[in-house]
C-alpha cells in the first residue's frame, strides 16, 4: 500500500510539474529583440505605388490607392479559452475597429476582394463580415463559400475560385495555386454545408489550401497562409517577394523546412521574404504581436532556419511592420545569375 501511495504521489508531483511548466510557457512567448537588425525600418512615404500592410497572422493589406484586396481578414482573435473549449463567432466590433485601424472605411466599397489562404477558423471566420461592410468579393474554395453562405452573405458576393485562374481586380492579378496545411492536427477537410456561428473552432475545417500569387504593374508576389507545400505546384511561377507564411513551422523536421523554402521561395526566384503568421492569434489585435509561445510552436527555431536559408541564398530576410504600410519591392538584391 505504501508503494502504491508513493507512485501516485511521484505521479501527482509530475503531473502539476508538468502543468506548471506549460502554463509558463504558454505566458512567456520568445521575444524579438534579438531580431531588430530584420525590423522594416519605417512606413513608406504616401505616394509609393503600392503599400502593403500586414495585420497580424496571414491578414494582409495591398492597396494602390485606386483598388485594395485583403487576404483573410481576421480580426476577431478570440482567447485560448474561448478557441479550445467553447465555440467561436466573428466578433463584429472587432472586425468594424480592425477595418477602420487598416483604413478600410465601412461600405465604401473600396476592397474589391476579401480573400481566405484556407478556412480555418483564423483565417476564413471573420471574411464573410469584412465583405459584407465593404461590398468586397468573398474570393475562396467551396468550403470559404459554406462560411460566407452561414454568415448570411449574399450569393453574389460569393465566389469559388478556379486553381491557376487570373482575376482582374483594377490593376491586380490574383492566381490563386494549390498549397497544402501545415502538417498538424487540424489538418484537411471539407465545410460541405452552410456553418452558421457560434461553433466549435474545429468545425472550420481547411478546405483547400491556396498561395496567393499578385501582380501589380510588372512586380510580383506571394502570400502563403501556411507552411505546407504541393511539390510542383508553382513551377514556372515567377514572384520578387514572398510573404511566408510560418505558422507551426518550428517543431517541423529540417526535410520539411528545406522542402518549404526550395518550393516556395527558391522555385520562384524571390528575392526578398517576409514571415508571417508567426504571431500569437489569440492574443487582442490592440497589442503588440510577439510570437506564437512553446510548446504551440518553435518561432526561434523558424527564424533560425530562414536566417540561415536567407544567408546562404543572398535572399533578403524582413520582420514586417506590424499594421503599417511597407514598400515590399524597395531596394531589392539583384537577381542572382
Amino acid at each position: 500500500m505504501k508503494f502504491f501511495k508513493r507512485v501516485g504521489a511521484v505521479v501527482v508531483l509530475v503531473l502539476t510539474a508538468g502543468t506548471a511548466t506549460l502554463a509558463w510557457l504558454l505566458s512567456h512567448p520568445p521575444g524579438l529583440d534579438g531580431l531588430s537588425t530584420l525590423r522594416w525600418p519605417t512606413p513608406p512615404p504616401a505616394q509609393v505605388p503600392l503599400q502593403v500592410s500586414f495585420l497580424g497572422v496571414a491578414t494582409v493589406l495591398l492597396d494602390d490607392g485606386e483598388t485594395a484586396l485583403l487576404t483573410d481578414g481576421f480580426f476577431s482573435r478570440p482567447n485560448k479559452l474561448t478557441t479550445f473549449l467553447r465555440q467561436v463567432e466573428p466578433d463584429v466590433a472587432g472586425i468594424a475597429a480592425g477595418l477602420q485601424r487598416a483604413g478600410i472605411p465601412a461600405r465604401t466599397g473600396t476592397l474589391a476582394a476579401v480573400i481566405p489562404l484556407h478556412s480555418h477558423y483564423d483565417h476564413a471566420m471573420d471574411a464573410p463580415e469584412v465583405a459584407r461592410r465593404t461590398g468586397a468579393l468573398l474570393l475562396g474554395s467551396s468550403s470559404t463559400a459554406m462560411v460566407g453562405r452561414g454568415w448570411g452573405l449574399a450569393e453574389a458576393q460569393i465566389r469559388t475560385a478556379e486553381l491557376g485562374k487570373p482575376y482582374r481586380f483594377g490593376r491586380f492579378t490574383v492566381t490563386l495555386y494549390p498549397a497544402l496545411h501545415t502538417p498538424t492536427g487540424f489538418t484537411g477537410g471539407e465545410i460541405t454545408a452552410p456553418l452558421k456561428p457560434p461553433v466549435r473552432a474545429t468545425e472550420y475545417k481547411e478546405g483547400q489550401s491556396y498561395v496567393a500569387h499578385i501582380t501589380h504593374d510588372g512586380r510580383s508576389l506571394l502570400i502563403t497562409g501556411t507552411a505546407g507545400y504541393v511539390p510542383g505546384g508553382l513551377q514556372g511561377v515567377k514572384a520578387d517577394v514572398v510573404l511566408l507564411g510560418i505558422g507551426a513551422m518550428g517543431p517541423r523536421s529540417a526535410e520539411h523546412k528545406a522542402a518549404y523554402w526550395q518550393e516556395t521561395v527558391a522555385t520562384v526566384g524571390a528575392r526578398r521574404v517576409i514571415p508571417i503568421h508567426w504571431d500569437d492569434f489569440w492574443i487582442p489585435s490592440t497589442l503588440p504581436m510577439q510570437p506564437m509561445p512553446k510548446p504551440l510552436d518553435d518561432f526561434e527555431a523558424s527564424m533560425q532556419f530562414l536566417q540561415q536559408q536567407a544567408s546562404q541564398t543572398k535572399v533578403d530576410l524582413r520582420l514586417p511592420l506590424e499594421w503599417q504600410p511597407m514598400d515590399i519591392f524597395a531596394n531589392l538584391p539583384p537577381v542572382l545569375k
